[in-house]
Parts: C-alpha cells; structure tokens; sequence
C-alpha cells in the first residue's frame, strides 16, 4: 500500500532538492514518506540522468573570475553548459562563482582524475610503496596502504573529488556531487572545462 503523501512534504522536498514536483512525490512515495530518504533517491536518480546528460554537447557556459582580497591569488575558470538560458541562470553562476572560491583555496592541479598523467600517477604510486615498505608492513598489506595513499593523493590534486571548502553550505559534497546537482536540476548537461589560478610568487 502506498503511503499517503501530503502537498507540503513534496513542496519540502521539492525545495530541498530542486526536482520536479511528480519526481518528489515518486521519490517520497518510494521512501515511505521518509524526508532523508527521499533525498538520496532523487540524488540517485539525479546522477543517471546526468550520467545521460554527459554524452550531450554543452558548448555555453561562462568564464567565472575570483580574486582574493589580499590580491595574491586569482581564479578563472570555464564551465559550460548547453543553451545560453542555463548559462544566464542564477544556479549556474553561483555554482561558477563558488567553483572559483574552492580552487583558489584548494589549490586543486587537475579538473578530472582523467586529466591526471600516467606518468605522474606511477611516481607517486612509486612513492607509496616504498613509504609502506619503509614502515615494515607486510608485503599484501604494504600494496593495499599504497592505493589507499593514492586514492587520498587524487583527492587532494582532482578538482571534481574534492570536498567543497564551504562545509557550511556544502555539508561535505564533491564538486562533483555539486556537479551532478546543478546537471539534474537544469536537466543540462554542466562540465568543468578548465581553469587556471594565480598565486604571487608562484610560477
């Protein structure tokens, strides 16, 4: 038997989350009324559908500039999107806007784990293992603490895997999860293309 949703949990929901008003009753109706879960089910869904956005061209966008207020570091970076309509939304800037702040404060080298060279990659794997084998470990364990290191590693130079630095807002989401969010509430494709960030006295 279907639980009987009320209007203003699907406008709560709906508020939250950003979805339509027929997917937050779906959602709710699958989780049996339960707020939170109702989240997670659209969140989930979200990501599909982004997943299927991914393959369309998003060739709009903007070029987003950020410049601390000590003047010594500076921030441009490029998303797109794929109509201009999108690009003009409100969302879609701020999600630009505070795409800039976390890079100028992260410091992230790379957008995508994609992006990261092969060549980097096994230096720093290199590294890993012979730290592990340094600690006297196992050999089966030492393997195991080494892409544990690099897993960590990729989070801390991929743009897209690391934590929002506004954990206030974000409550400890991706940028990708954010990502993922903005594509499912636009339902347009949205990539971060590229960016560059300036730092005085670094090359």
């Amino acid at each position: 038997m279907e639980a009987a949703i009320k209007a203003g949990e699907v406008k709560a929901l709906r508020d939250r989350t950003g979805a339509g008003m027929m997917d937050c009753k779906a959602a709710l109706q699958e989780a049996g009324g339960d707020l939170d879960r109702a989240v997670g089910i659209l969140r989930v869904k979200g990501q599909a559908q982004a997943a299927k956005r991914g393959e369309r061209t998003a060739s709009e966008g903007l070029v987003t500039s950020y410049v601390h207020a000590t003047g010594k570091i500076g921030v441009l970076v490029e998303v797109n999107c794929e109509t201009d309509f999108v690009a003009r939304n409100e969302q879609f800037q701020e999600f630009g806007r505070d795409v800039a702040i976390h890079i100028a404060a992260a410091g992230p080298q790379y957008v995508s784990e994609d992006e990261v060279p092969q060549e980097t990659r096994d230096a720093e794997l290199r590294i890993f293992q012979e730290q592990a084998a340094a600690d006297g470990k196992p050999e089966q364990v030492q393997q195991k603490i080494a892409e544990g290191r690099m897993r960590k590693w990729l989070e801390e130079v991929v743009l897209l895997k690391q934590l929002h630095v506004n954990q206030d807002k974000y409550g400890g989401r991706t940028i990708d999860e954010l990502r993922t969010e903005l594509a499912a509430s636009t339902g347009e494709n949205v990539v971060i293309r590229r960016f560059v960030r300036f730092q005085i006295g670094e090359e």
